[in-house]
This record gives C-alpha cells, sequence and structure tokens, in this order.
C-alpha cells in the first residue's frame, strides 16, 4: 500500500465554513492481513477521512449514529480549546448526552487553535480502536505558507495498534472477575496509516514535513526511520525550537511533527520502525512481534526494507526539553494546587477500577455542563457536580498546578481538554523490581523549575512517579482530565474541572442548542438539574451515579484473587459433578479430573465462543 501525499483543501486564506455530514456504522476490514473483523465505519466507507482546515474556519460536523441496537456514540477533536463552545468537546456525561442509534449532533464550532496537528475520535466506551478515529490538521494560511519552518512537501502518518476483537467484545473480559490485577488486552499488531508494511515514496533531497499522531487506545511506540534523523518542530499544535533526535518516544493521543530531510542518493530504501513500549504489556505473547516495518522508498523497484534494528531504546527524546518557539515564561505561583493520587485497586465485585484519590470516576445523571448551566448561585459548589465525579471549580484566570503522584507500577498517558499546559517537574521512574516504592512529589526535593516549560496537552507519567503541570484557567468550560489509555478511562481514571463557572452561565454562545437539548431528549437524560437529576434543591444528591461500594478493609488483591479462583473452582465443580452424576459413563472419574485440570475459563469459553463470534459479527454488520 502507497502513500499519498495530502494536498491542501483551502483555495484561499479567507475564513470558510466546512462541513461534513458523518454516519456511523459497522463493516467488515483485514486492517493488518490477519483477518477481517468488524470496524467503525463513515458513511459506509473506512478509514474516516483526514480532515484539513484553516485557521478561523467554521467547522459543522453532522455526526449520526447509525448503529443498530442500544450503541451510543460522541465525538471529540482533541486538542481543539472550544472557546466559548464547551457543548462541542464531546465527552458524554461532561459536555453532551450521548447520541443515540438514529438521532444527530451538530457540532459547530470554529477553529482558532495554532496551525498543526490535532486529531478527532469517538469519546464513547473505547469505540475509537474500532477505527472511529482520523486525522485533523489546522493550517495557518493557504498551504500553510505562515508556518515558521521551511519545508518542501508534508506527509501525515498516524500510528497505532490493533486488536484481532472488537472492543464490545474485549470489555466483558477486561473489566471482569476473571481479570481481577486490571490486566490490559494486548494488540495484535502496530499499524502505520490504519494498514502494515506501509511504503512511502519519497524523492531525494526533499525536506519533508512529517505529522506523527498516534491515534491509537493503550500503547506508547518508539519511532525512528533507518539512517534518517528527525527534528522536531511542533508538539500537540505547539511549534517548537528545533531539536534533532533519531529516536522518538510517542504516547498514545501525542502528536509530533518533524523535518525529515531525504538523502541524495536513490540506491537503497530505508526501514520506519515502530515498536511497542513492552513494559507497559502484563504478559508478552510468544507470537507478538514487537516490531513492524515500513518502508521510506527512493526506488520501489527495491522492494521494501529490512527490519532496522537499535543499539539502544534509551535515547529517544525527552520532551520535557522542547522549548516553544514563542517563548512562555513560567507562569507565576499557583493559586489553586489540585493534588491527584493515581491508583489501580479492585472494588466489592472483584472488578478491577481505576482511581483519582480514591474515587473513580461515574458520570452523572445530568451532564456536567448542563448542570452548570442550570445551576443558578449553586455553581460554584463542588457538591452540586456529584460524589463521583471528581470534580474541582477554578475561579477566573486562577493560576492552576496539577500536581500528579502515580501510585501504579505503569506509566500513564493524561490530557487536559481545553488547554495546554506548561510541564515544570516529571520525575523518574521508581521500579518497583528494585525494590523501589512510589515517589510523591516533594516540593521541597524537586529540581529548578524551567525558565521557558514545554507546553503540550498531552503528557506521560513514569511509574512509582509524579509530574506537576501548570496552566492559567482563562477558558470558561468544563474540562475533562483523564489517562488517555483508553482502558484506564473506561475504569475511571479522570477528574472534571469546571473552569469559570458563572461566565459560562451569562455567555450566550454556551447556551444549549436546539441540538444538544434534542439529544438528550432522545436518550432520556434531562438537561437540567444537579447530578442526581434534582432541579429543586441542588444540593440533594439523593439517587445519583455513584461507584459501586468498596472490599472490606483486610483483603489484599491476592486474597481477592485467590478468593475470586477459589469460589469460581467450587460453583463450577459442584456443576460438574452434578453433570456426570446424571450421566450414565465408564470412567466417569477420570473424566471429572480431567476437567478440573482445565482453567475455569477454558471451560465456558468452549461451551459458547463458537455461537458468541457468530452472533457478535452478525449484530455488527447489520446482518
Amino acid at each position: 500500500m502507497k502513500l499519498f501525499l495530502i494536498a491542501s483543501l483551502l483555495s484561499c486564506a479567507n475564513a470558510a465554513t466546512r462541513t461534513f455530514n458523518w454516519t456511523t456504522g459497522w463493516g467488515l476490514q483485514d486492517v493488518d492481513g490477519m483477518g477481517e473483523r468488524p470496524v467503525i465505519t463513515c458513511n459506509g466507507e473506512w478509514p474516516w477521512p483526514d480532515v484539513r482546515v484553516n485557521k478561523g474556519d467554521q467547522v459543522e460536523i453532522y455526526l449520526t449514529n447509525g448503529f443498530n441496537g442500544t450503541t451510543n456514540t460522541s465525538l471529540h477533536v482533541h486538542g481543539l480549546f472550544q472557546r466559548g463552545s464547551t457543548q462541542m468537546d464531546g465527552p458524554p456525561g461532561v459536555t453532551q448526552c450521548p447520541i443515540t442509534p438514529g438521532n444527530t449532533f451538530l457540532y459547530n464550532f470554529t477553529v482558532d487553535e495554532n496551525a498543526g496537528a490535532y486529531w478527532y475520535h469517538s469519546h464513547s466506551d473505547g469505540q475509537y480502536e474500532d477505527g472511529f478515529r482520523g486525522a485533523f490538521i489546522i493550517d495557518d494560511g493557504e498551504n500553510n505558507e505562515n508556518y515558521p519552518y521551511e519545508y518542501d512537501e508534508e506527509v501525515v502518518l498516524t500510528i497505532g495498534e490493533w486488536y484481532d476483537r472488537t472492543i464490545d467484545d474485549l470489555i466483558p473480559d477486561f473489566m471482569s472477575l476473571f481479570n481481577p490485577t486490571g490486566a490490559e488486552p494486548i494488540p495484535q499488531n502496530l499499524i502505520l496509516n490504519n494498514t502494515m508494511n506501509l511504503t512511502w515514496e519519497v524523492k531525494p533531497d526533499t525536506t519533508y514535513l512529517l505529522r506523527l499522531i498516534n491515534i491509537g487506545g493503550f500503547v506508547s511506540q518508539y519511532f525512528w526511520i533507518e539512517d534518517h534523523e528527525m527534528t522536531v518542530v511542533e508538539i500537540d499544535g505547539i511549534t517548537t525550537e528545533k531539536n534533532t533526535t533519531d529516536m522518538l518516544y510517542i504516547t498514545v493521543a501525542q502528536r509530533y511533527t518533524v523535518l525529515v530531510h531525504t538523502k541524495n542518493d536513490t540506491s537503497r530504501n530505508y526501514a520506519i520502525m515502530q515498536k511497542f513500549d513492552d513494559t507497559m504489556l502484563d504478559v508478552i505473547p510468544s507470537e507478538l512481534e514487537l516490531n513492524a516495518t515500513s518502508t521510506l522508498a527512493y526506488d520501489t523497484s527495491l522492494g521494501a526494507a529490512n527490519e532496522s534494528f537499535v543499539d539502544s531504546l534509551d535515547d529517544f527524546l525527552d520532551d520535557f526539553y522542547l522549548v516553544p518557539y514563542e517563548k512562555q515564561e513560567l507562569l507565576g505561583d499557583p493559586d489553586y494546587v489540585i493534588t491527584v493520587d493515581v491508583a489501580m485497586d479492585n472494588l466489592l465485585s472483584g472488578i478491577n477500577y481505576a482511581f483519582f484519590n480514591n474515587i473513580t470516576y461515574t458520570a452523572p445523571k445530568v451532564p456536567t455542563l448542563m448542570t452548570v448551566l442550570s445551576g443558578g448561585d449553586d455553581v460554584t459548589n463542588a457538591q452540586i457536580y456529584g460524589s463521583n465525579t471528581n470534580t474541582f471549580v477554578l475561579e477566573k484566570d486562577e493560576i492552576v498546578d496539577i500536581v500528579l503522584n502515580n501510585l501504579d507500577t505503569g506509566s500513564h498517558p493524561f490530557h487536559l481538554h481545553g488547554h495546554v499546559f506548561q510541564t515544570i517537574i516529571r520525575d523518574r521512574a521508581y521500579d518497583d523490581a528494585i525494590g523501589e516504592v512510589p515517589h510523591p512529589y516533594d516540593d521541597s526535593d524537586h529540581a529548578a523549575f524551567p525558565e521557558y516549560p514545554m507546553v503540550r496537552d498531552t503528557l506521560y507519567v513514569h511509574p512509582q512517579s509524579n509530574f506537576v503541570i501548570r496552566f492559567k484557567a482563562d477558558n470558561p468550560g468544563v474540562w475533562f482530565f483523564h489517562c488517555h489509555i483508553e482502558w484506564h478511562l473506561l475504569q475511571g481514571l479522570a477528574i472534571t474541572l469546571i473552569e469559570d463557572p458563572v461566565a459560562i452561565q451569562s455567555n450566550p454562545t454556551q447556551q444549549l442548542t436546539d441540538s444538544s437539548k434534542q439529544v438528550c431528549e432522545a436518550a432520556g437524560m434531562s438537561y437540567q438539574g444537579n447530578a442526581a437529576g434534582n432541579t429543586t434543591d441542588f444540593l440533594n444528591l439523593m439517587g445519583e451515579n455513584i461507584q459501586e461500594k468498596t472490599i472490606p478493609p483486610g483483603f489484599t488483591k491476592k486474597g481477592i484473587i485467590a478468593m475470586t479462583f477459589s469460589c469460581l473452582a467450587g460453583v463450577l465443580g459442584l456443576i460438574t459433578l452434578s453433570v456426570y452424576g446424571l450421566m450414565e459413563e465408564p470412567h466417569v472419574e477420570e473424566k471429572v479430573i480431567e476437567d478440573f485440570r482445565l482453567d475455569p475459563r477454558e471451560i465456558i469459553e468452549d461451551e459458547s465462543s463458537e455461537t458468541n463470534t457468530a452472533e457478535n459479527t452478525a449484530e455488527k454488520i447489520g446482518a
């Protein structure tokens, strides 16, 4: 498969209205050469289209839910600030109601962000891992003529991972008492521009502006091009001073724009390499290929490039030291410090959840923005937004620090909606394998803050480590802050920031559109009231959605696992004995013993997997 250069859709520098009509659906696609599986389509086609607009354009996206059954959907354009248009941001339960089957939501907003690489995706139930995602590129002037760096041609490469099953099929196994450790499903492959073994044809002695976007939902990736340097000039829509490297480390949702200058010699082709960050995988299956190879082709007649190896993966660029092109000095001391501790633990069902400060995010009955708009004088009281939405209310123009302490042994990429932020601290990893314990941020024990901090909207934290980010609350709205590993968001790793709620109420452009109201009505949800839907007493949260109960003190995670499988084995043992007790077969004792040697989950899967697979596939493609 060949990569074609992206041509600008703009014919003039004047702002224009860009209208898109998209309907979701299901189709079948062989993405990685491992066989067809259901994918989410756009107007019956896949992949979803990349979008290219100019700074200042008005964008109208009519998104229709074309799914059968009860599958809801939504849309978020990642990295856009949505100034004055919070309800267009996309997360259901936060800024809108979910779009139910047969209904349409109009996302209508002005593009006022920096020129650069962004992307869009569903913000519902991990859907974008099934293919509901695409690049969203913002130009500054005709053919990006106002970009500060010179280049000859532009290319967009999206990277991600791919599963052989849909998210709907994977979630029941993931959010299950059979998975008490919360081990994430392992992808089967890494993909580049929605395929494998891509060929990017290049010209000699040419400077390419290469936009790299990780549109995956789980693994971070190492990325390099054999024997070619990459000069970073932009991250997450923020133009930077030039910084040249041989390798990038890109978490999900991050974007890097780099300059790549090709050689004069066309006598060979070179490998484009992606590699799993395998430290994020609980297990590494023997059949899993950790590297994926594509081809930078100077001459296609020479065939595909061979796999390229590196001596060390420790030499990737550390984004902490990138300096914005338009330098912004470190913001002043914070007016408000939000300290959050990240942990993964089990609740009473035995299912593993993710927590900020012992709260796993649970969506309210009324989307939080709508509580703001209907909350009257109570809007500055965080209580009305619910006990399990982890809500913090910010005052106008406050300088805010988020101090994040990672008590987990894994790394996590965190994304802030509505803002970019300064990164002023990112501590090293602390390795539990050598006896190190979590290291929360200590204000008295840190390096000097940078004079001109790195700025972006998605940042990773090291295992058992911490970071500190800083921003100015100058964008009134309701903004999600969450881990961008979709499995962890499903587990509840999110908080809600309500920024200057009084200004939200008084701004005419923030008032609910008819489309917002109609989508709520179709979903059977109120667009007025507190988190519990109470419209008379906003401090009364009776009947709100809350997380399930905690496990009684004294139970350890090992104890939970042992109890879960002991109970399951006991139940299945009784069932097996009953079945065999009704059978008149010889050597029944040997059959019982043989069945007990099986993993209980294998017994269940053997009996039902064939039927379930056929039924799930038929439902997804509308058969």
